[in-house]
């Protein structure tokens, strides 16, 4: 099969290698089965076609969108630079694409929809997403109950559902939890591959990185430990066994 393309953000090596095995594990993929590329650490090499792939598939990672470009972190501008330029070729081409995490707020704002902070932030921990009608119907979420528990926490969030994008999953916090864009395009808030001890590991690496107060990091362990999470890894492996 065509190898699927991992694009990574985190440059935090600890937390992209744990993110890099949950997508392997949840998606039932095999390293020879993707292309890894850590952006934080190398550019996208010359000539990189999203359609020579299965699929793309987007990580997670510390930066925001919506920050100011003035002061934004020159290695998370250069990122955001690199994921949105593939952006027109996947969305033109209907290129089978998952956006988890920062992944939503990059297709929104190439689809010129509002990624912000204003409203929809969302704490640390686990949220009750429901299927829309749309949802319902959609392959992906054919094996998934109607509400199960996924694991959120950001800064900023998609303020309005993009033109063109069909949403599919909802949550009281923040609304738009997973959105398509065309048949093949998709993008979650919530973080399909991670579990509680994925979850625990970057609580631990991102305390100090406004997410949530430092000393209430353990309180933030032990509800995710308690949480059951265990549906959204089925939207990867979906994604996965569609597209391969």
């Amino acid at each position: 099969m065509s190898r699927f393309l991992i694009l990574q953000l985190r440059p935090e090596t600890e937390a992209s290698d744990d993110e890099f095995q949950a997508i392997l594990t949840k998606g039932g993929l095999t390293e020879a089965q993707t292309h890894r590329i850590r952006l934080d650490c190398e550019p996208l090499p010359e000539g990189l076609n999203p359609a020579d792939y299965a699929g793309v598939i987007v990580g997670g990672g510390p930066g925001c969108v919506s920050d100011d470009p003035a002061t934004k972190d020159p290695v998370e501008a250069r990122i955001e630079a690199a994921c949105l330029s593939l952006m027109p070729t996947i969305t033109a081409q209907d290129i089978p694409f998952m956006g988890c995490c920062y992944g939503i707020g990059i297709l929104a704002h190439h689809l010129g929809a509002e990624v912000s902070k204003r409203r929809y932030g969302e704490p640390v921990g686990p949220t009750t997403c429901v299927k829309t009608p749309q949802g319902a119907a959609d392959p992906l979420l054919a094996d998934l109950p109607e509400r199960f528990d996924a694991f959120v926490g950001h800064k900023e969030a998609v303020q309005e559902l993009p033109n063109g994008a069909v949403h599919l999953l909802d949550a009281a916090p923040c609304p738009f939890q997973m959105i398509r864009y065309g048949q093949n395009v998709y993008a979650t808030q919530f973080h399909p591959e991670a579990d509680a001890q994925g979850f625990e590991t970057r609580i631990r690496i991102y305390k100090d990185k406004g997410y949530f107060p430092p000393e209430t990091a353990q309180d933030l362990i032990d509800m995710c430990r308690a949480a059951d999470v265990t549906w959204p890894e089925r939207i990867l492996s979906a994604f996965v066994q569609r597209y391969a």
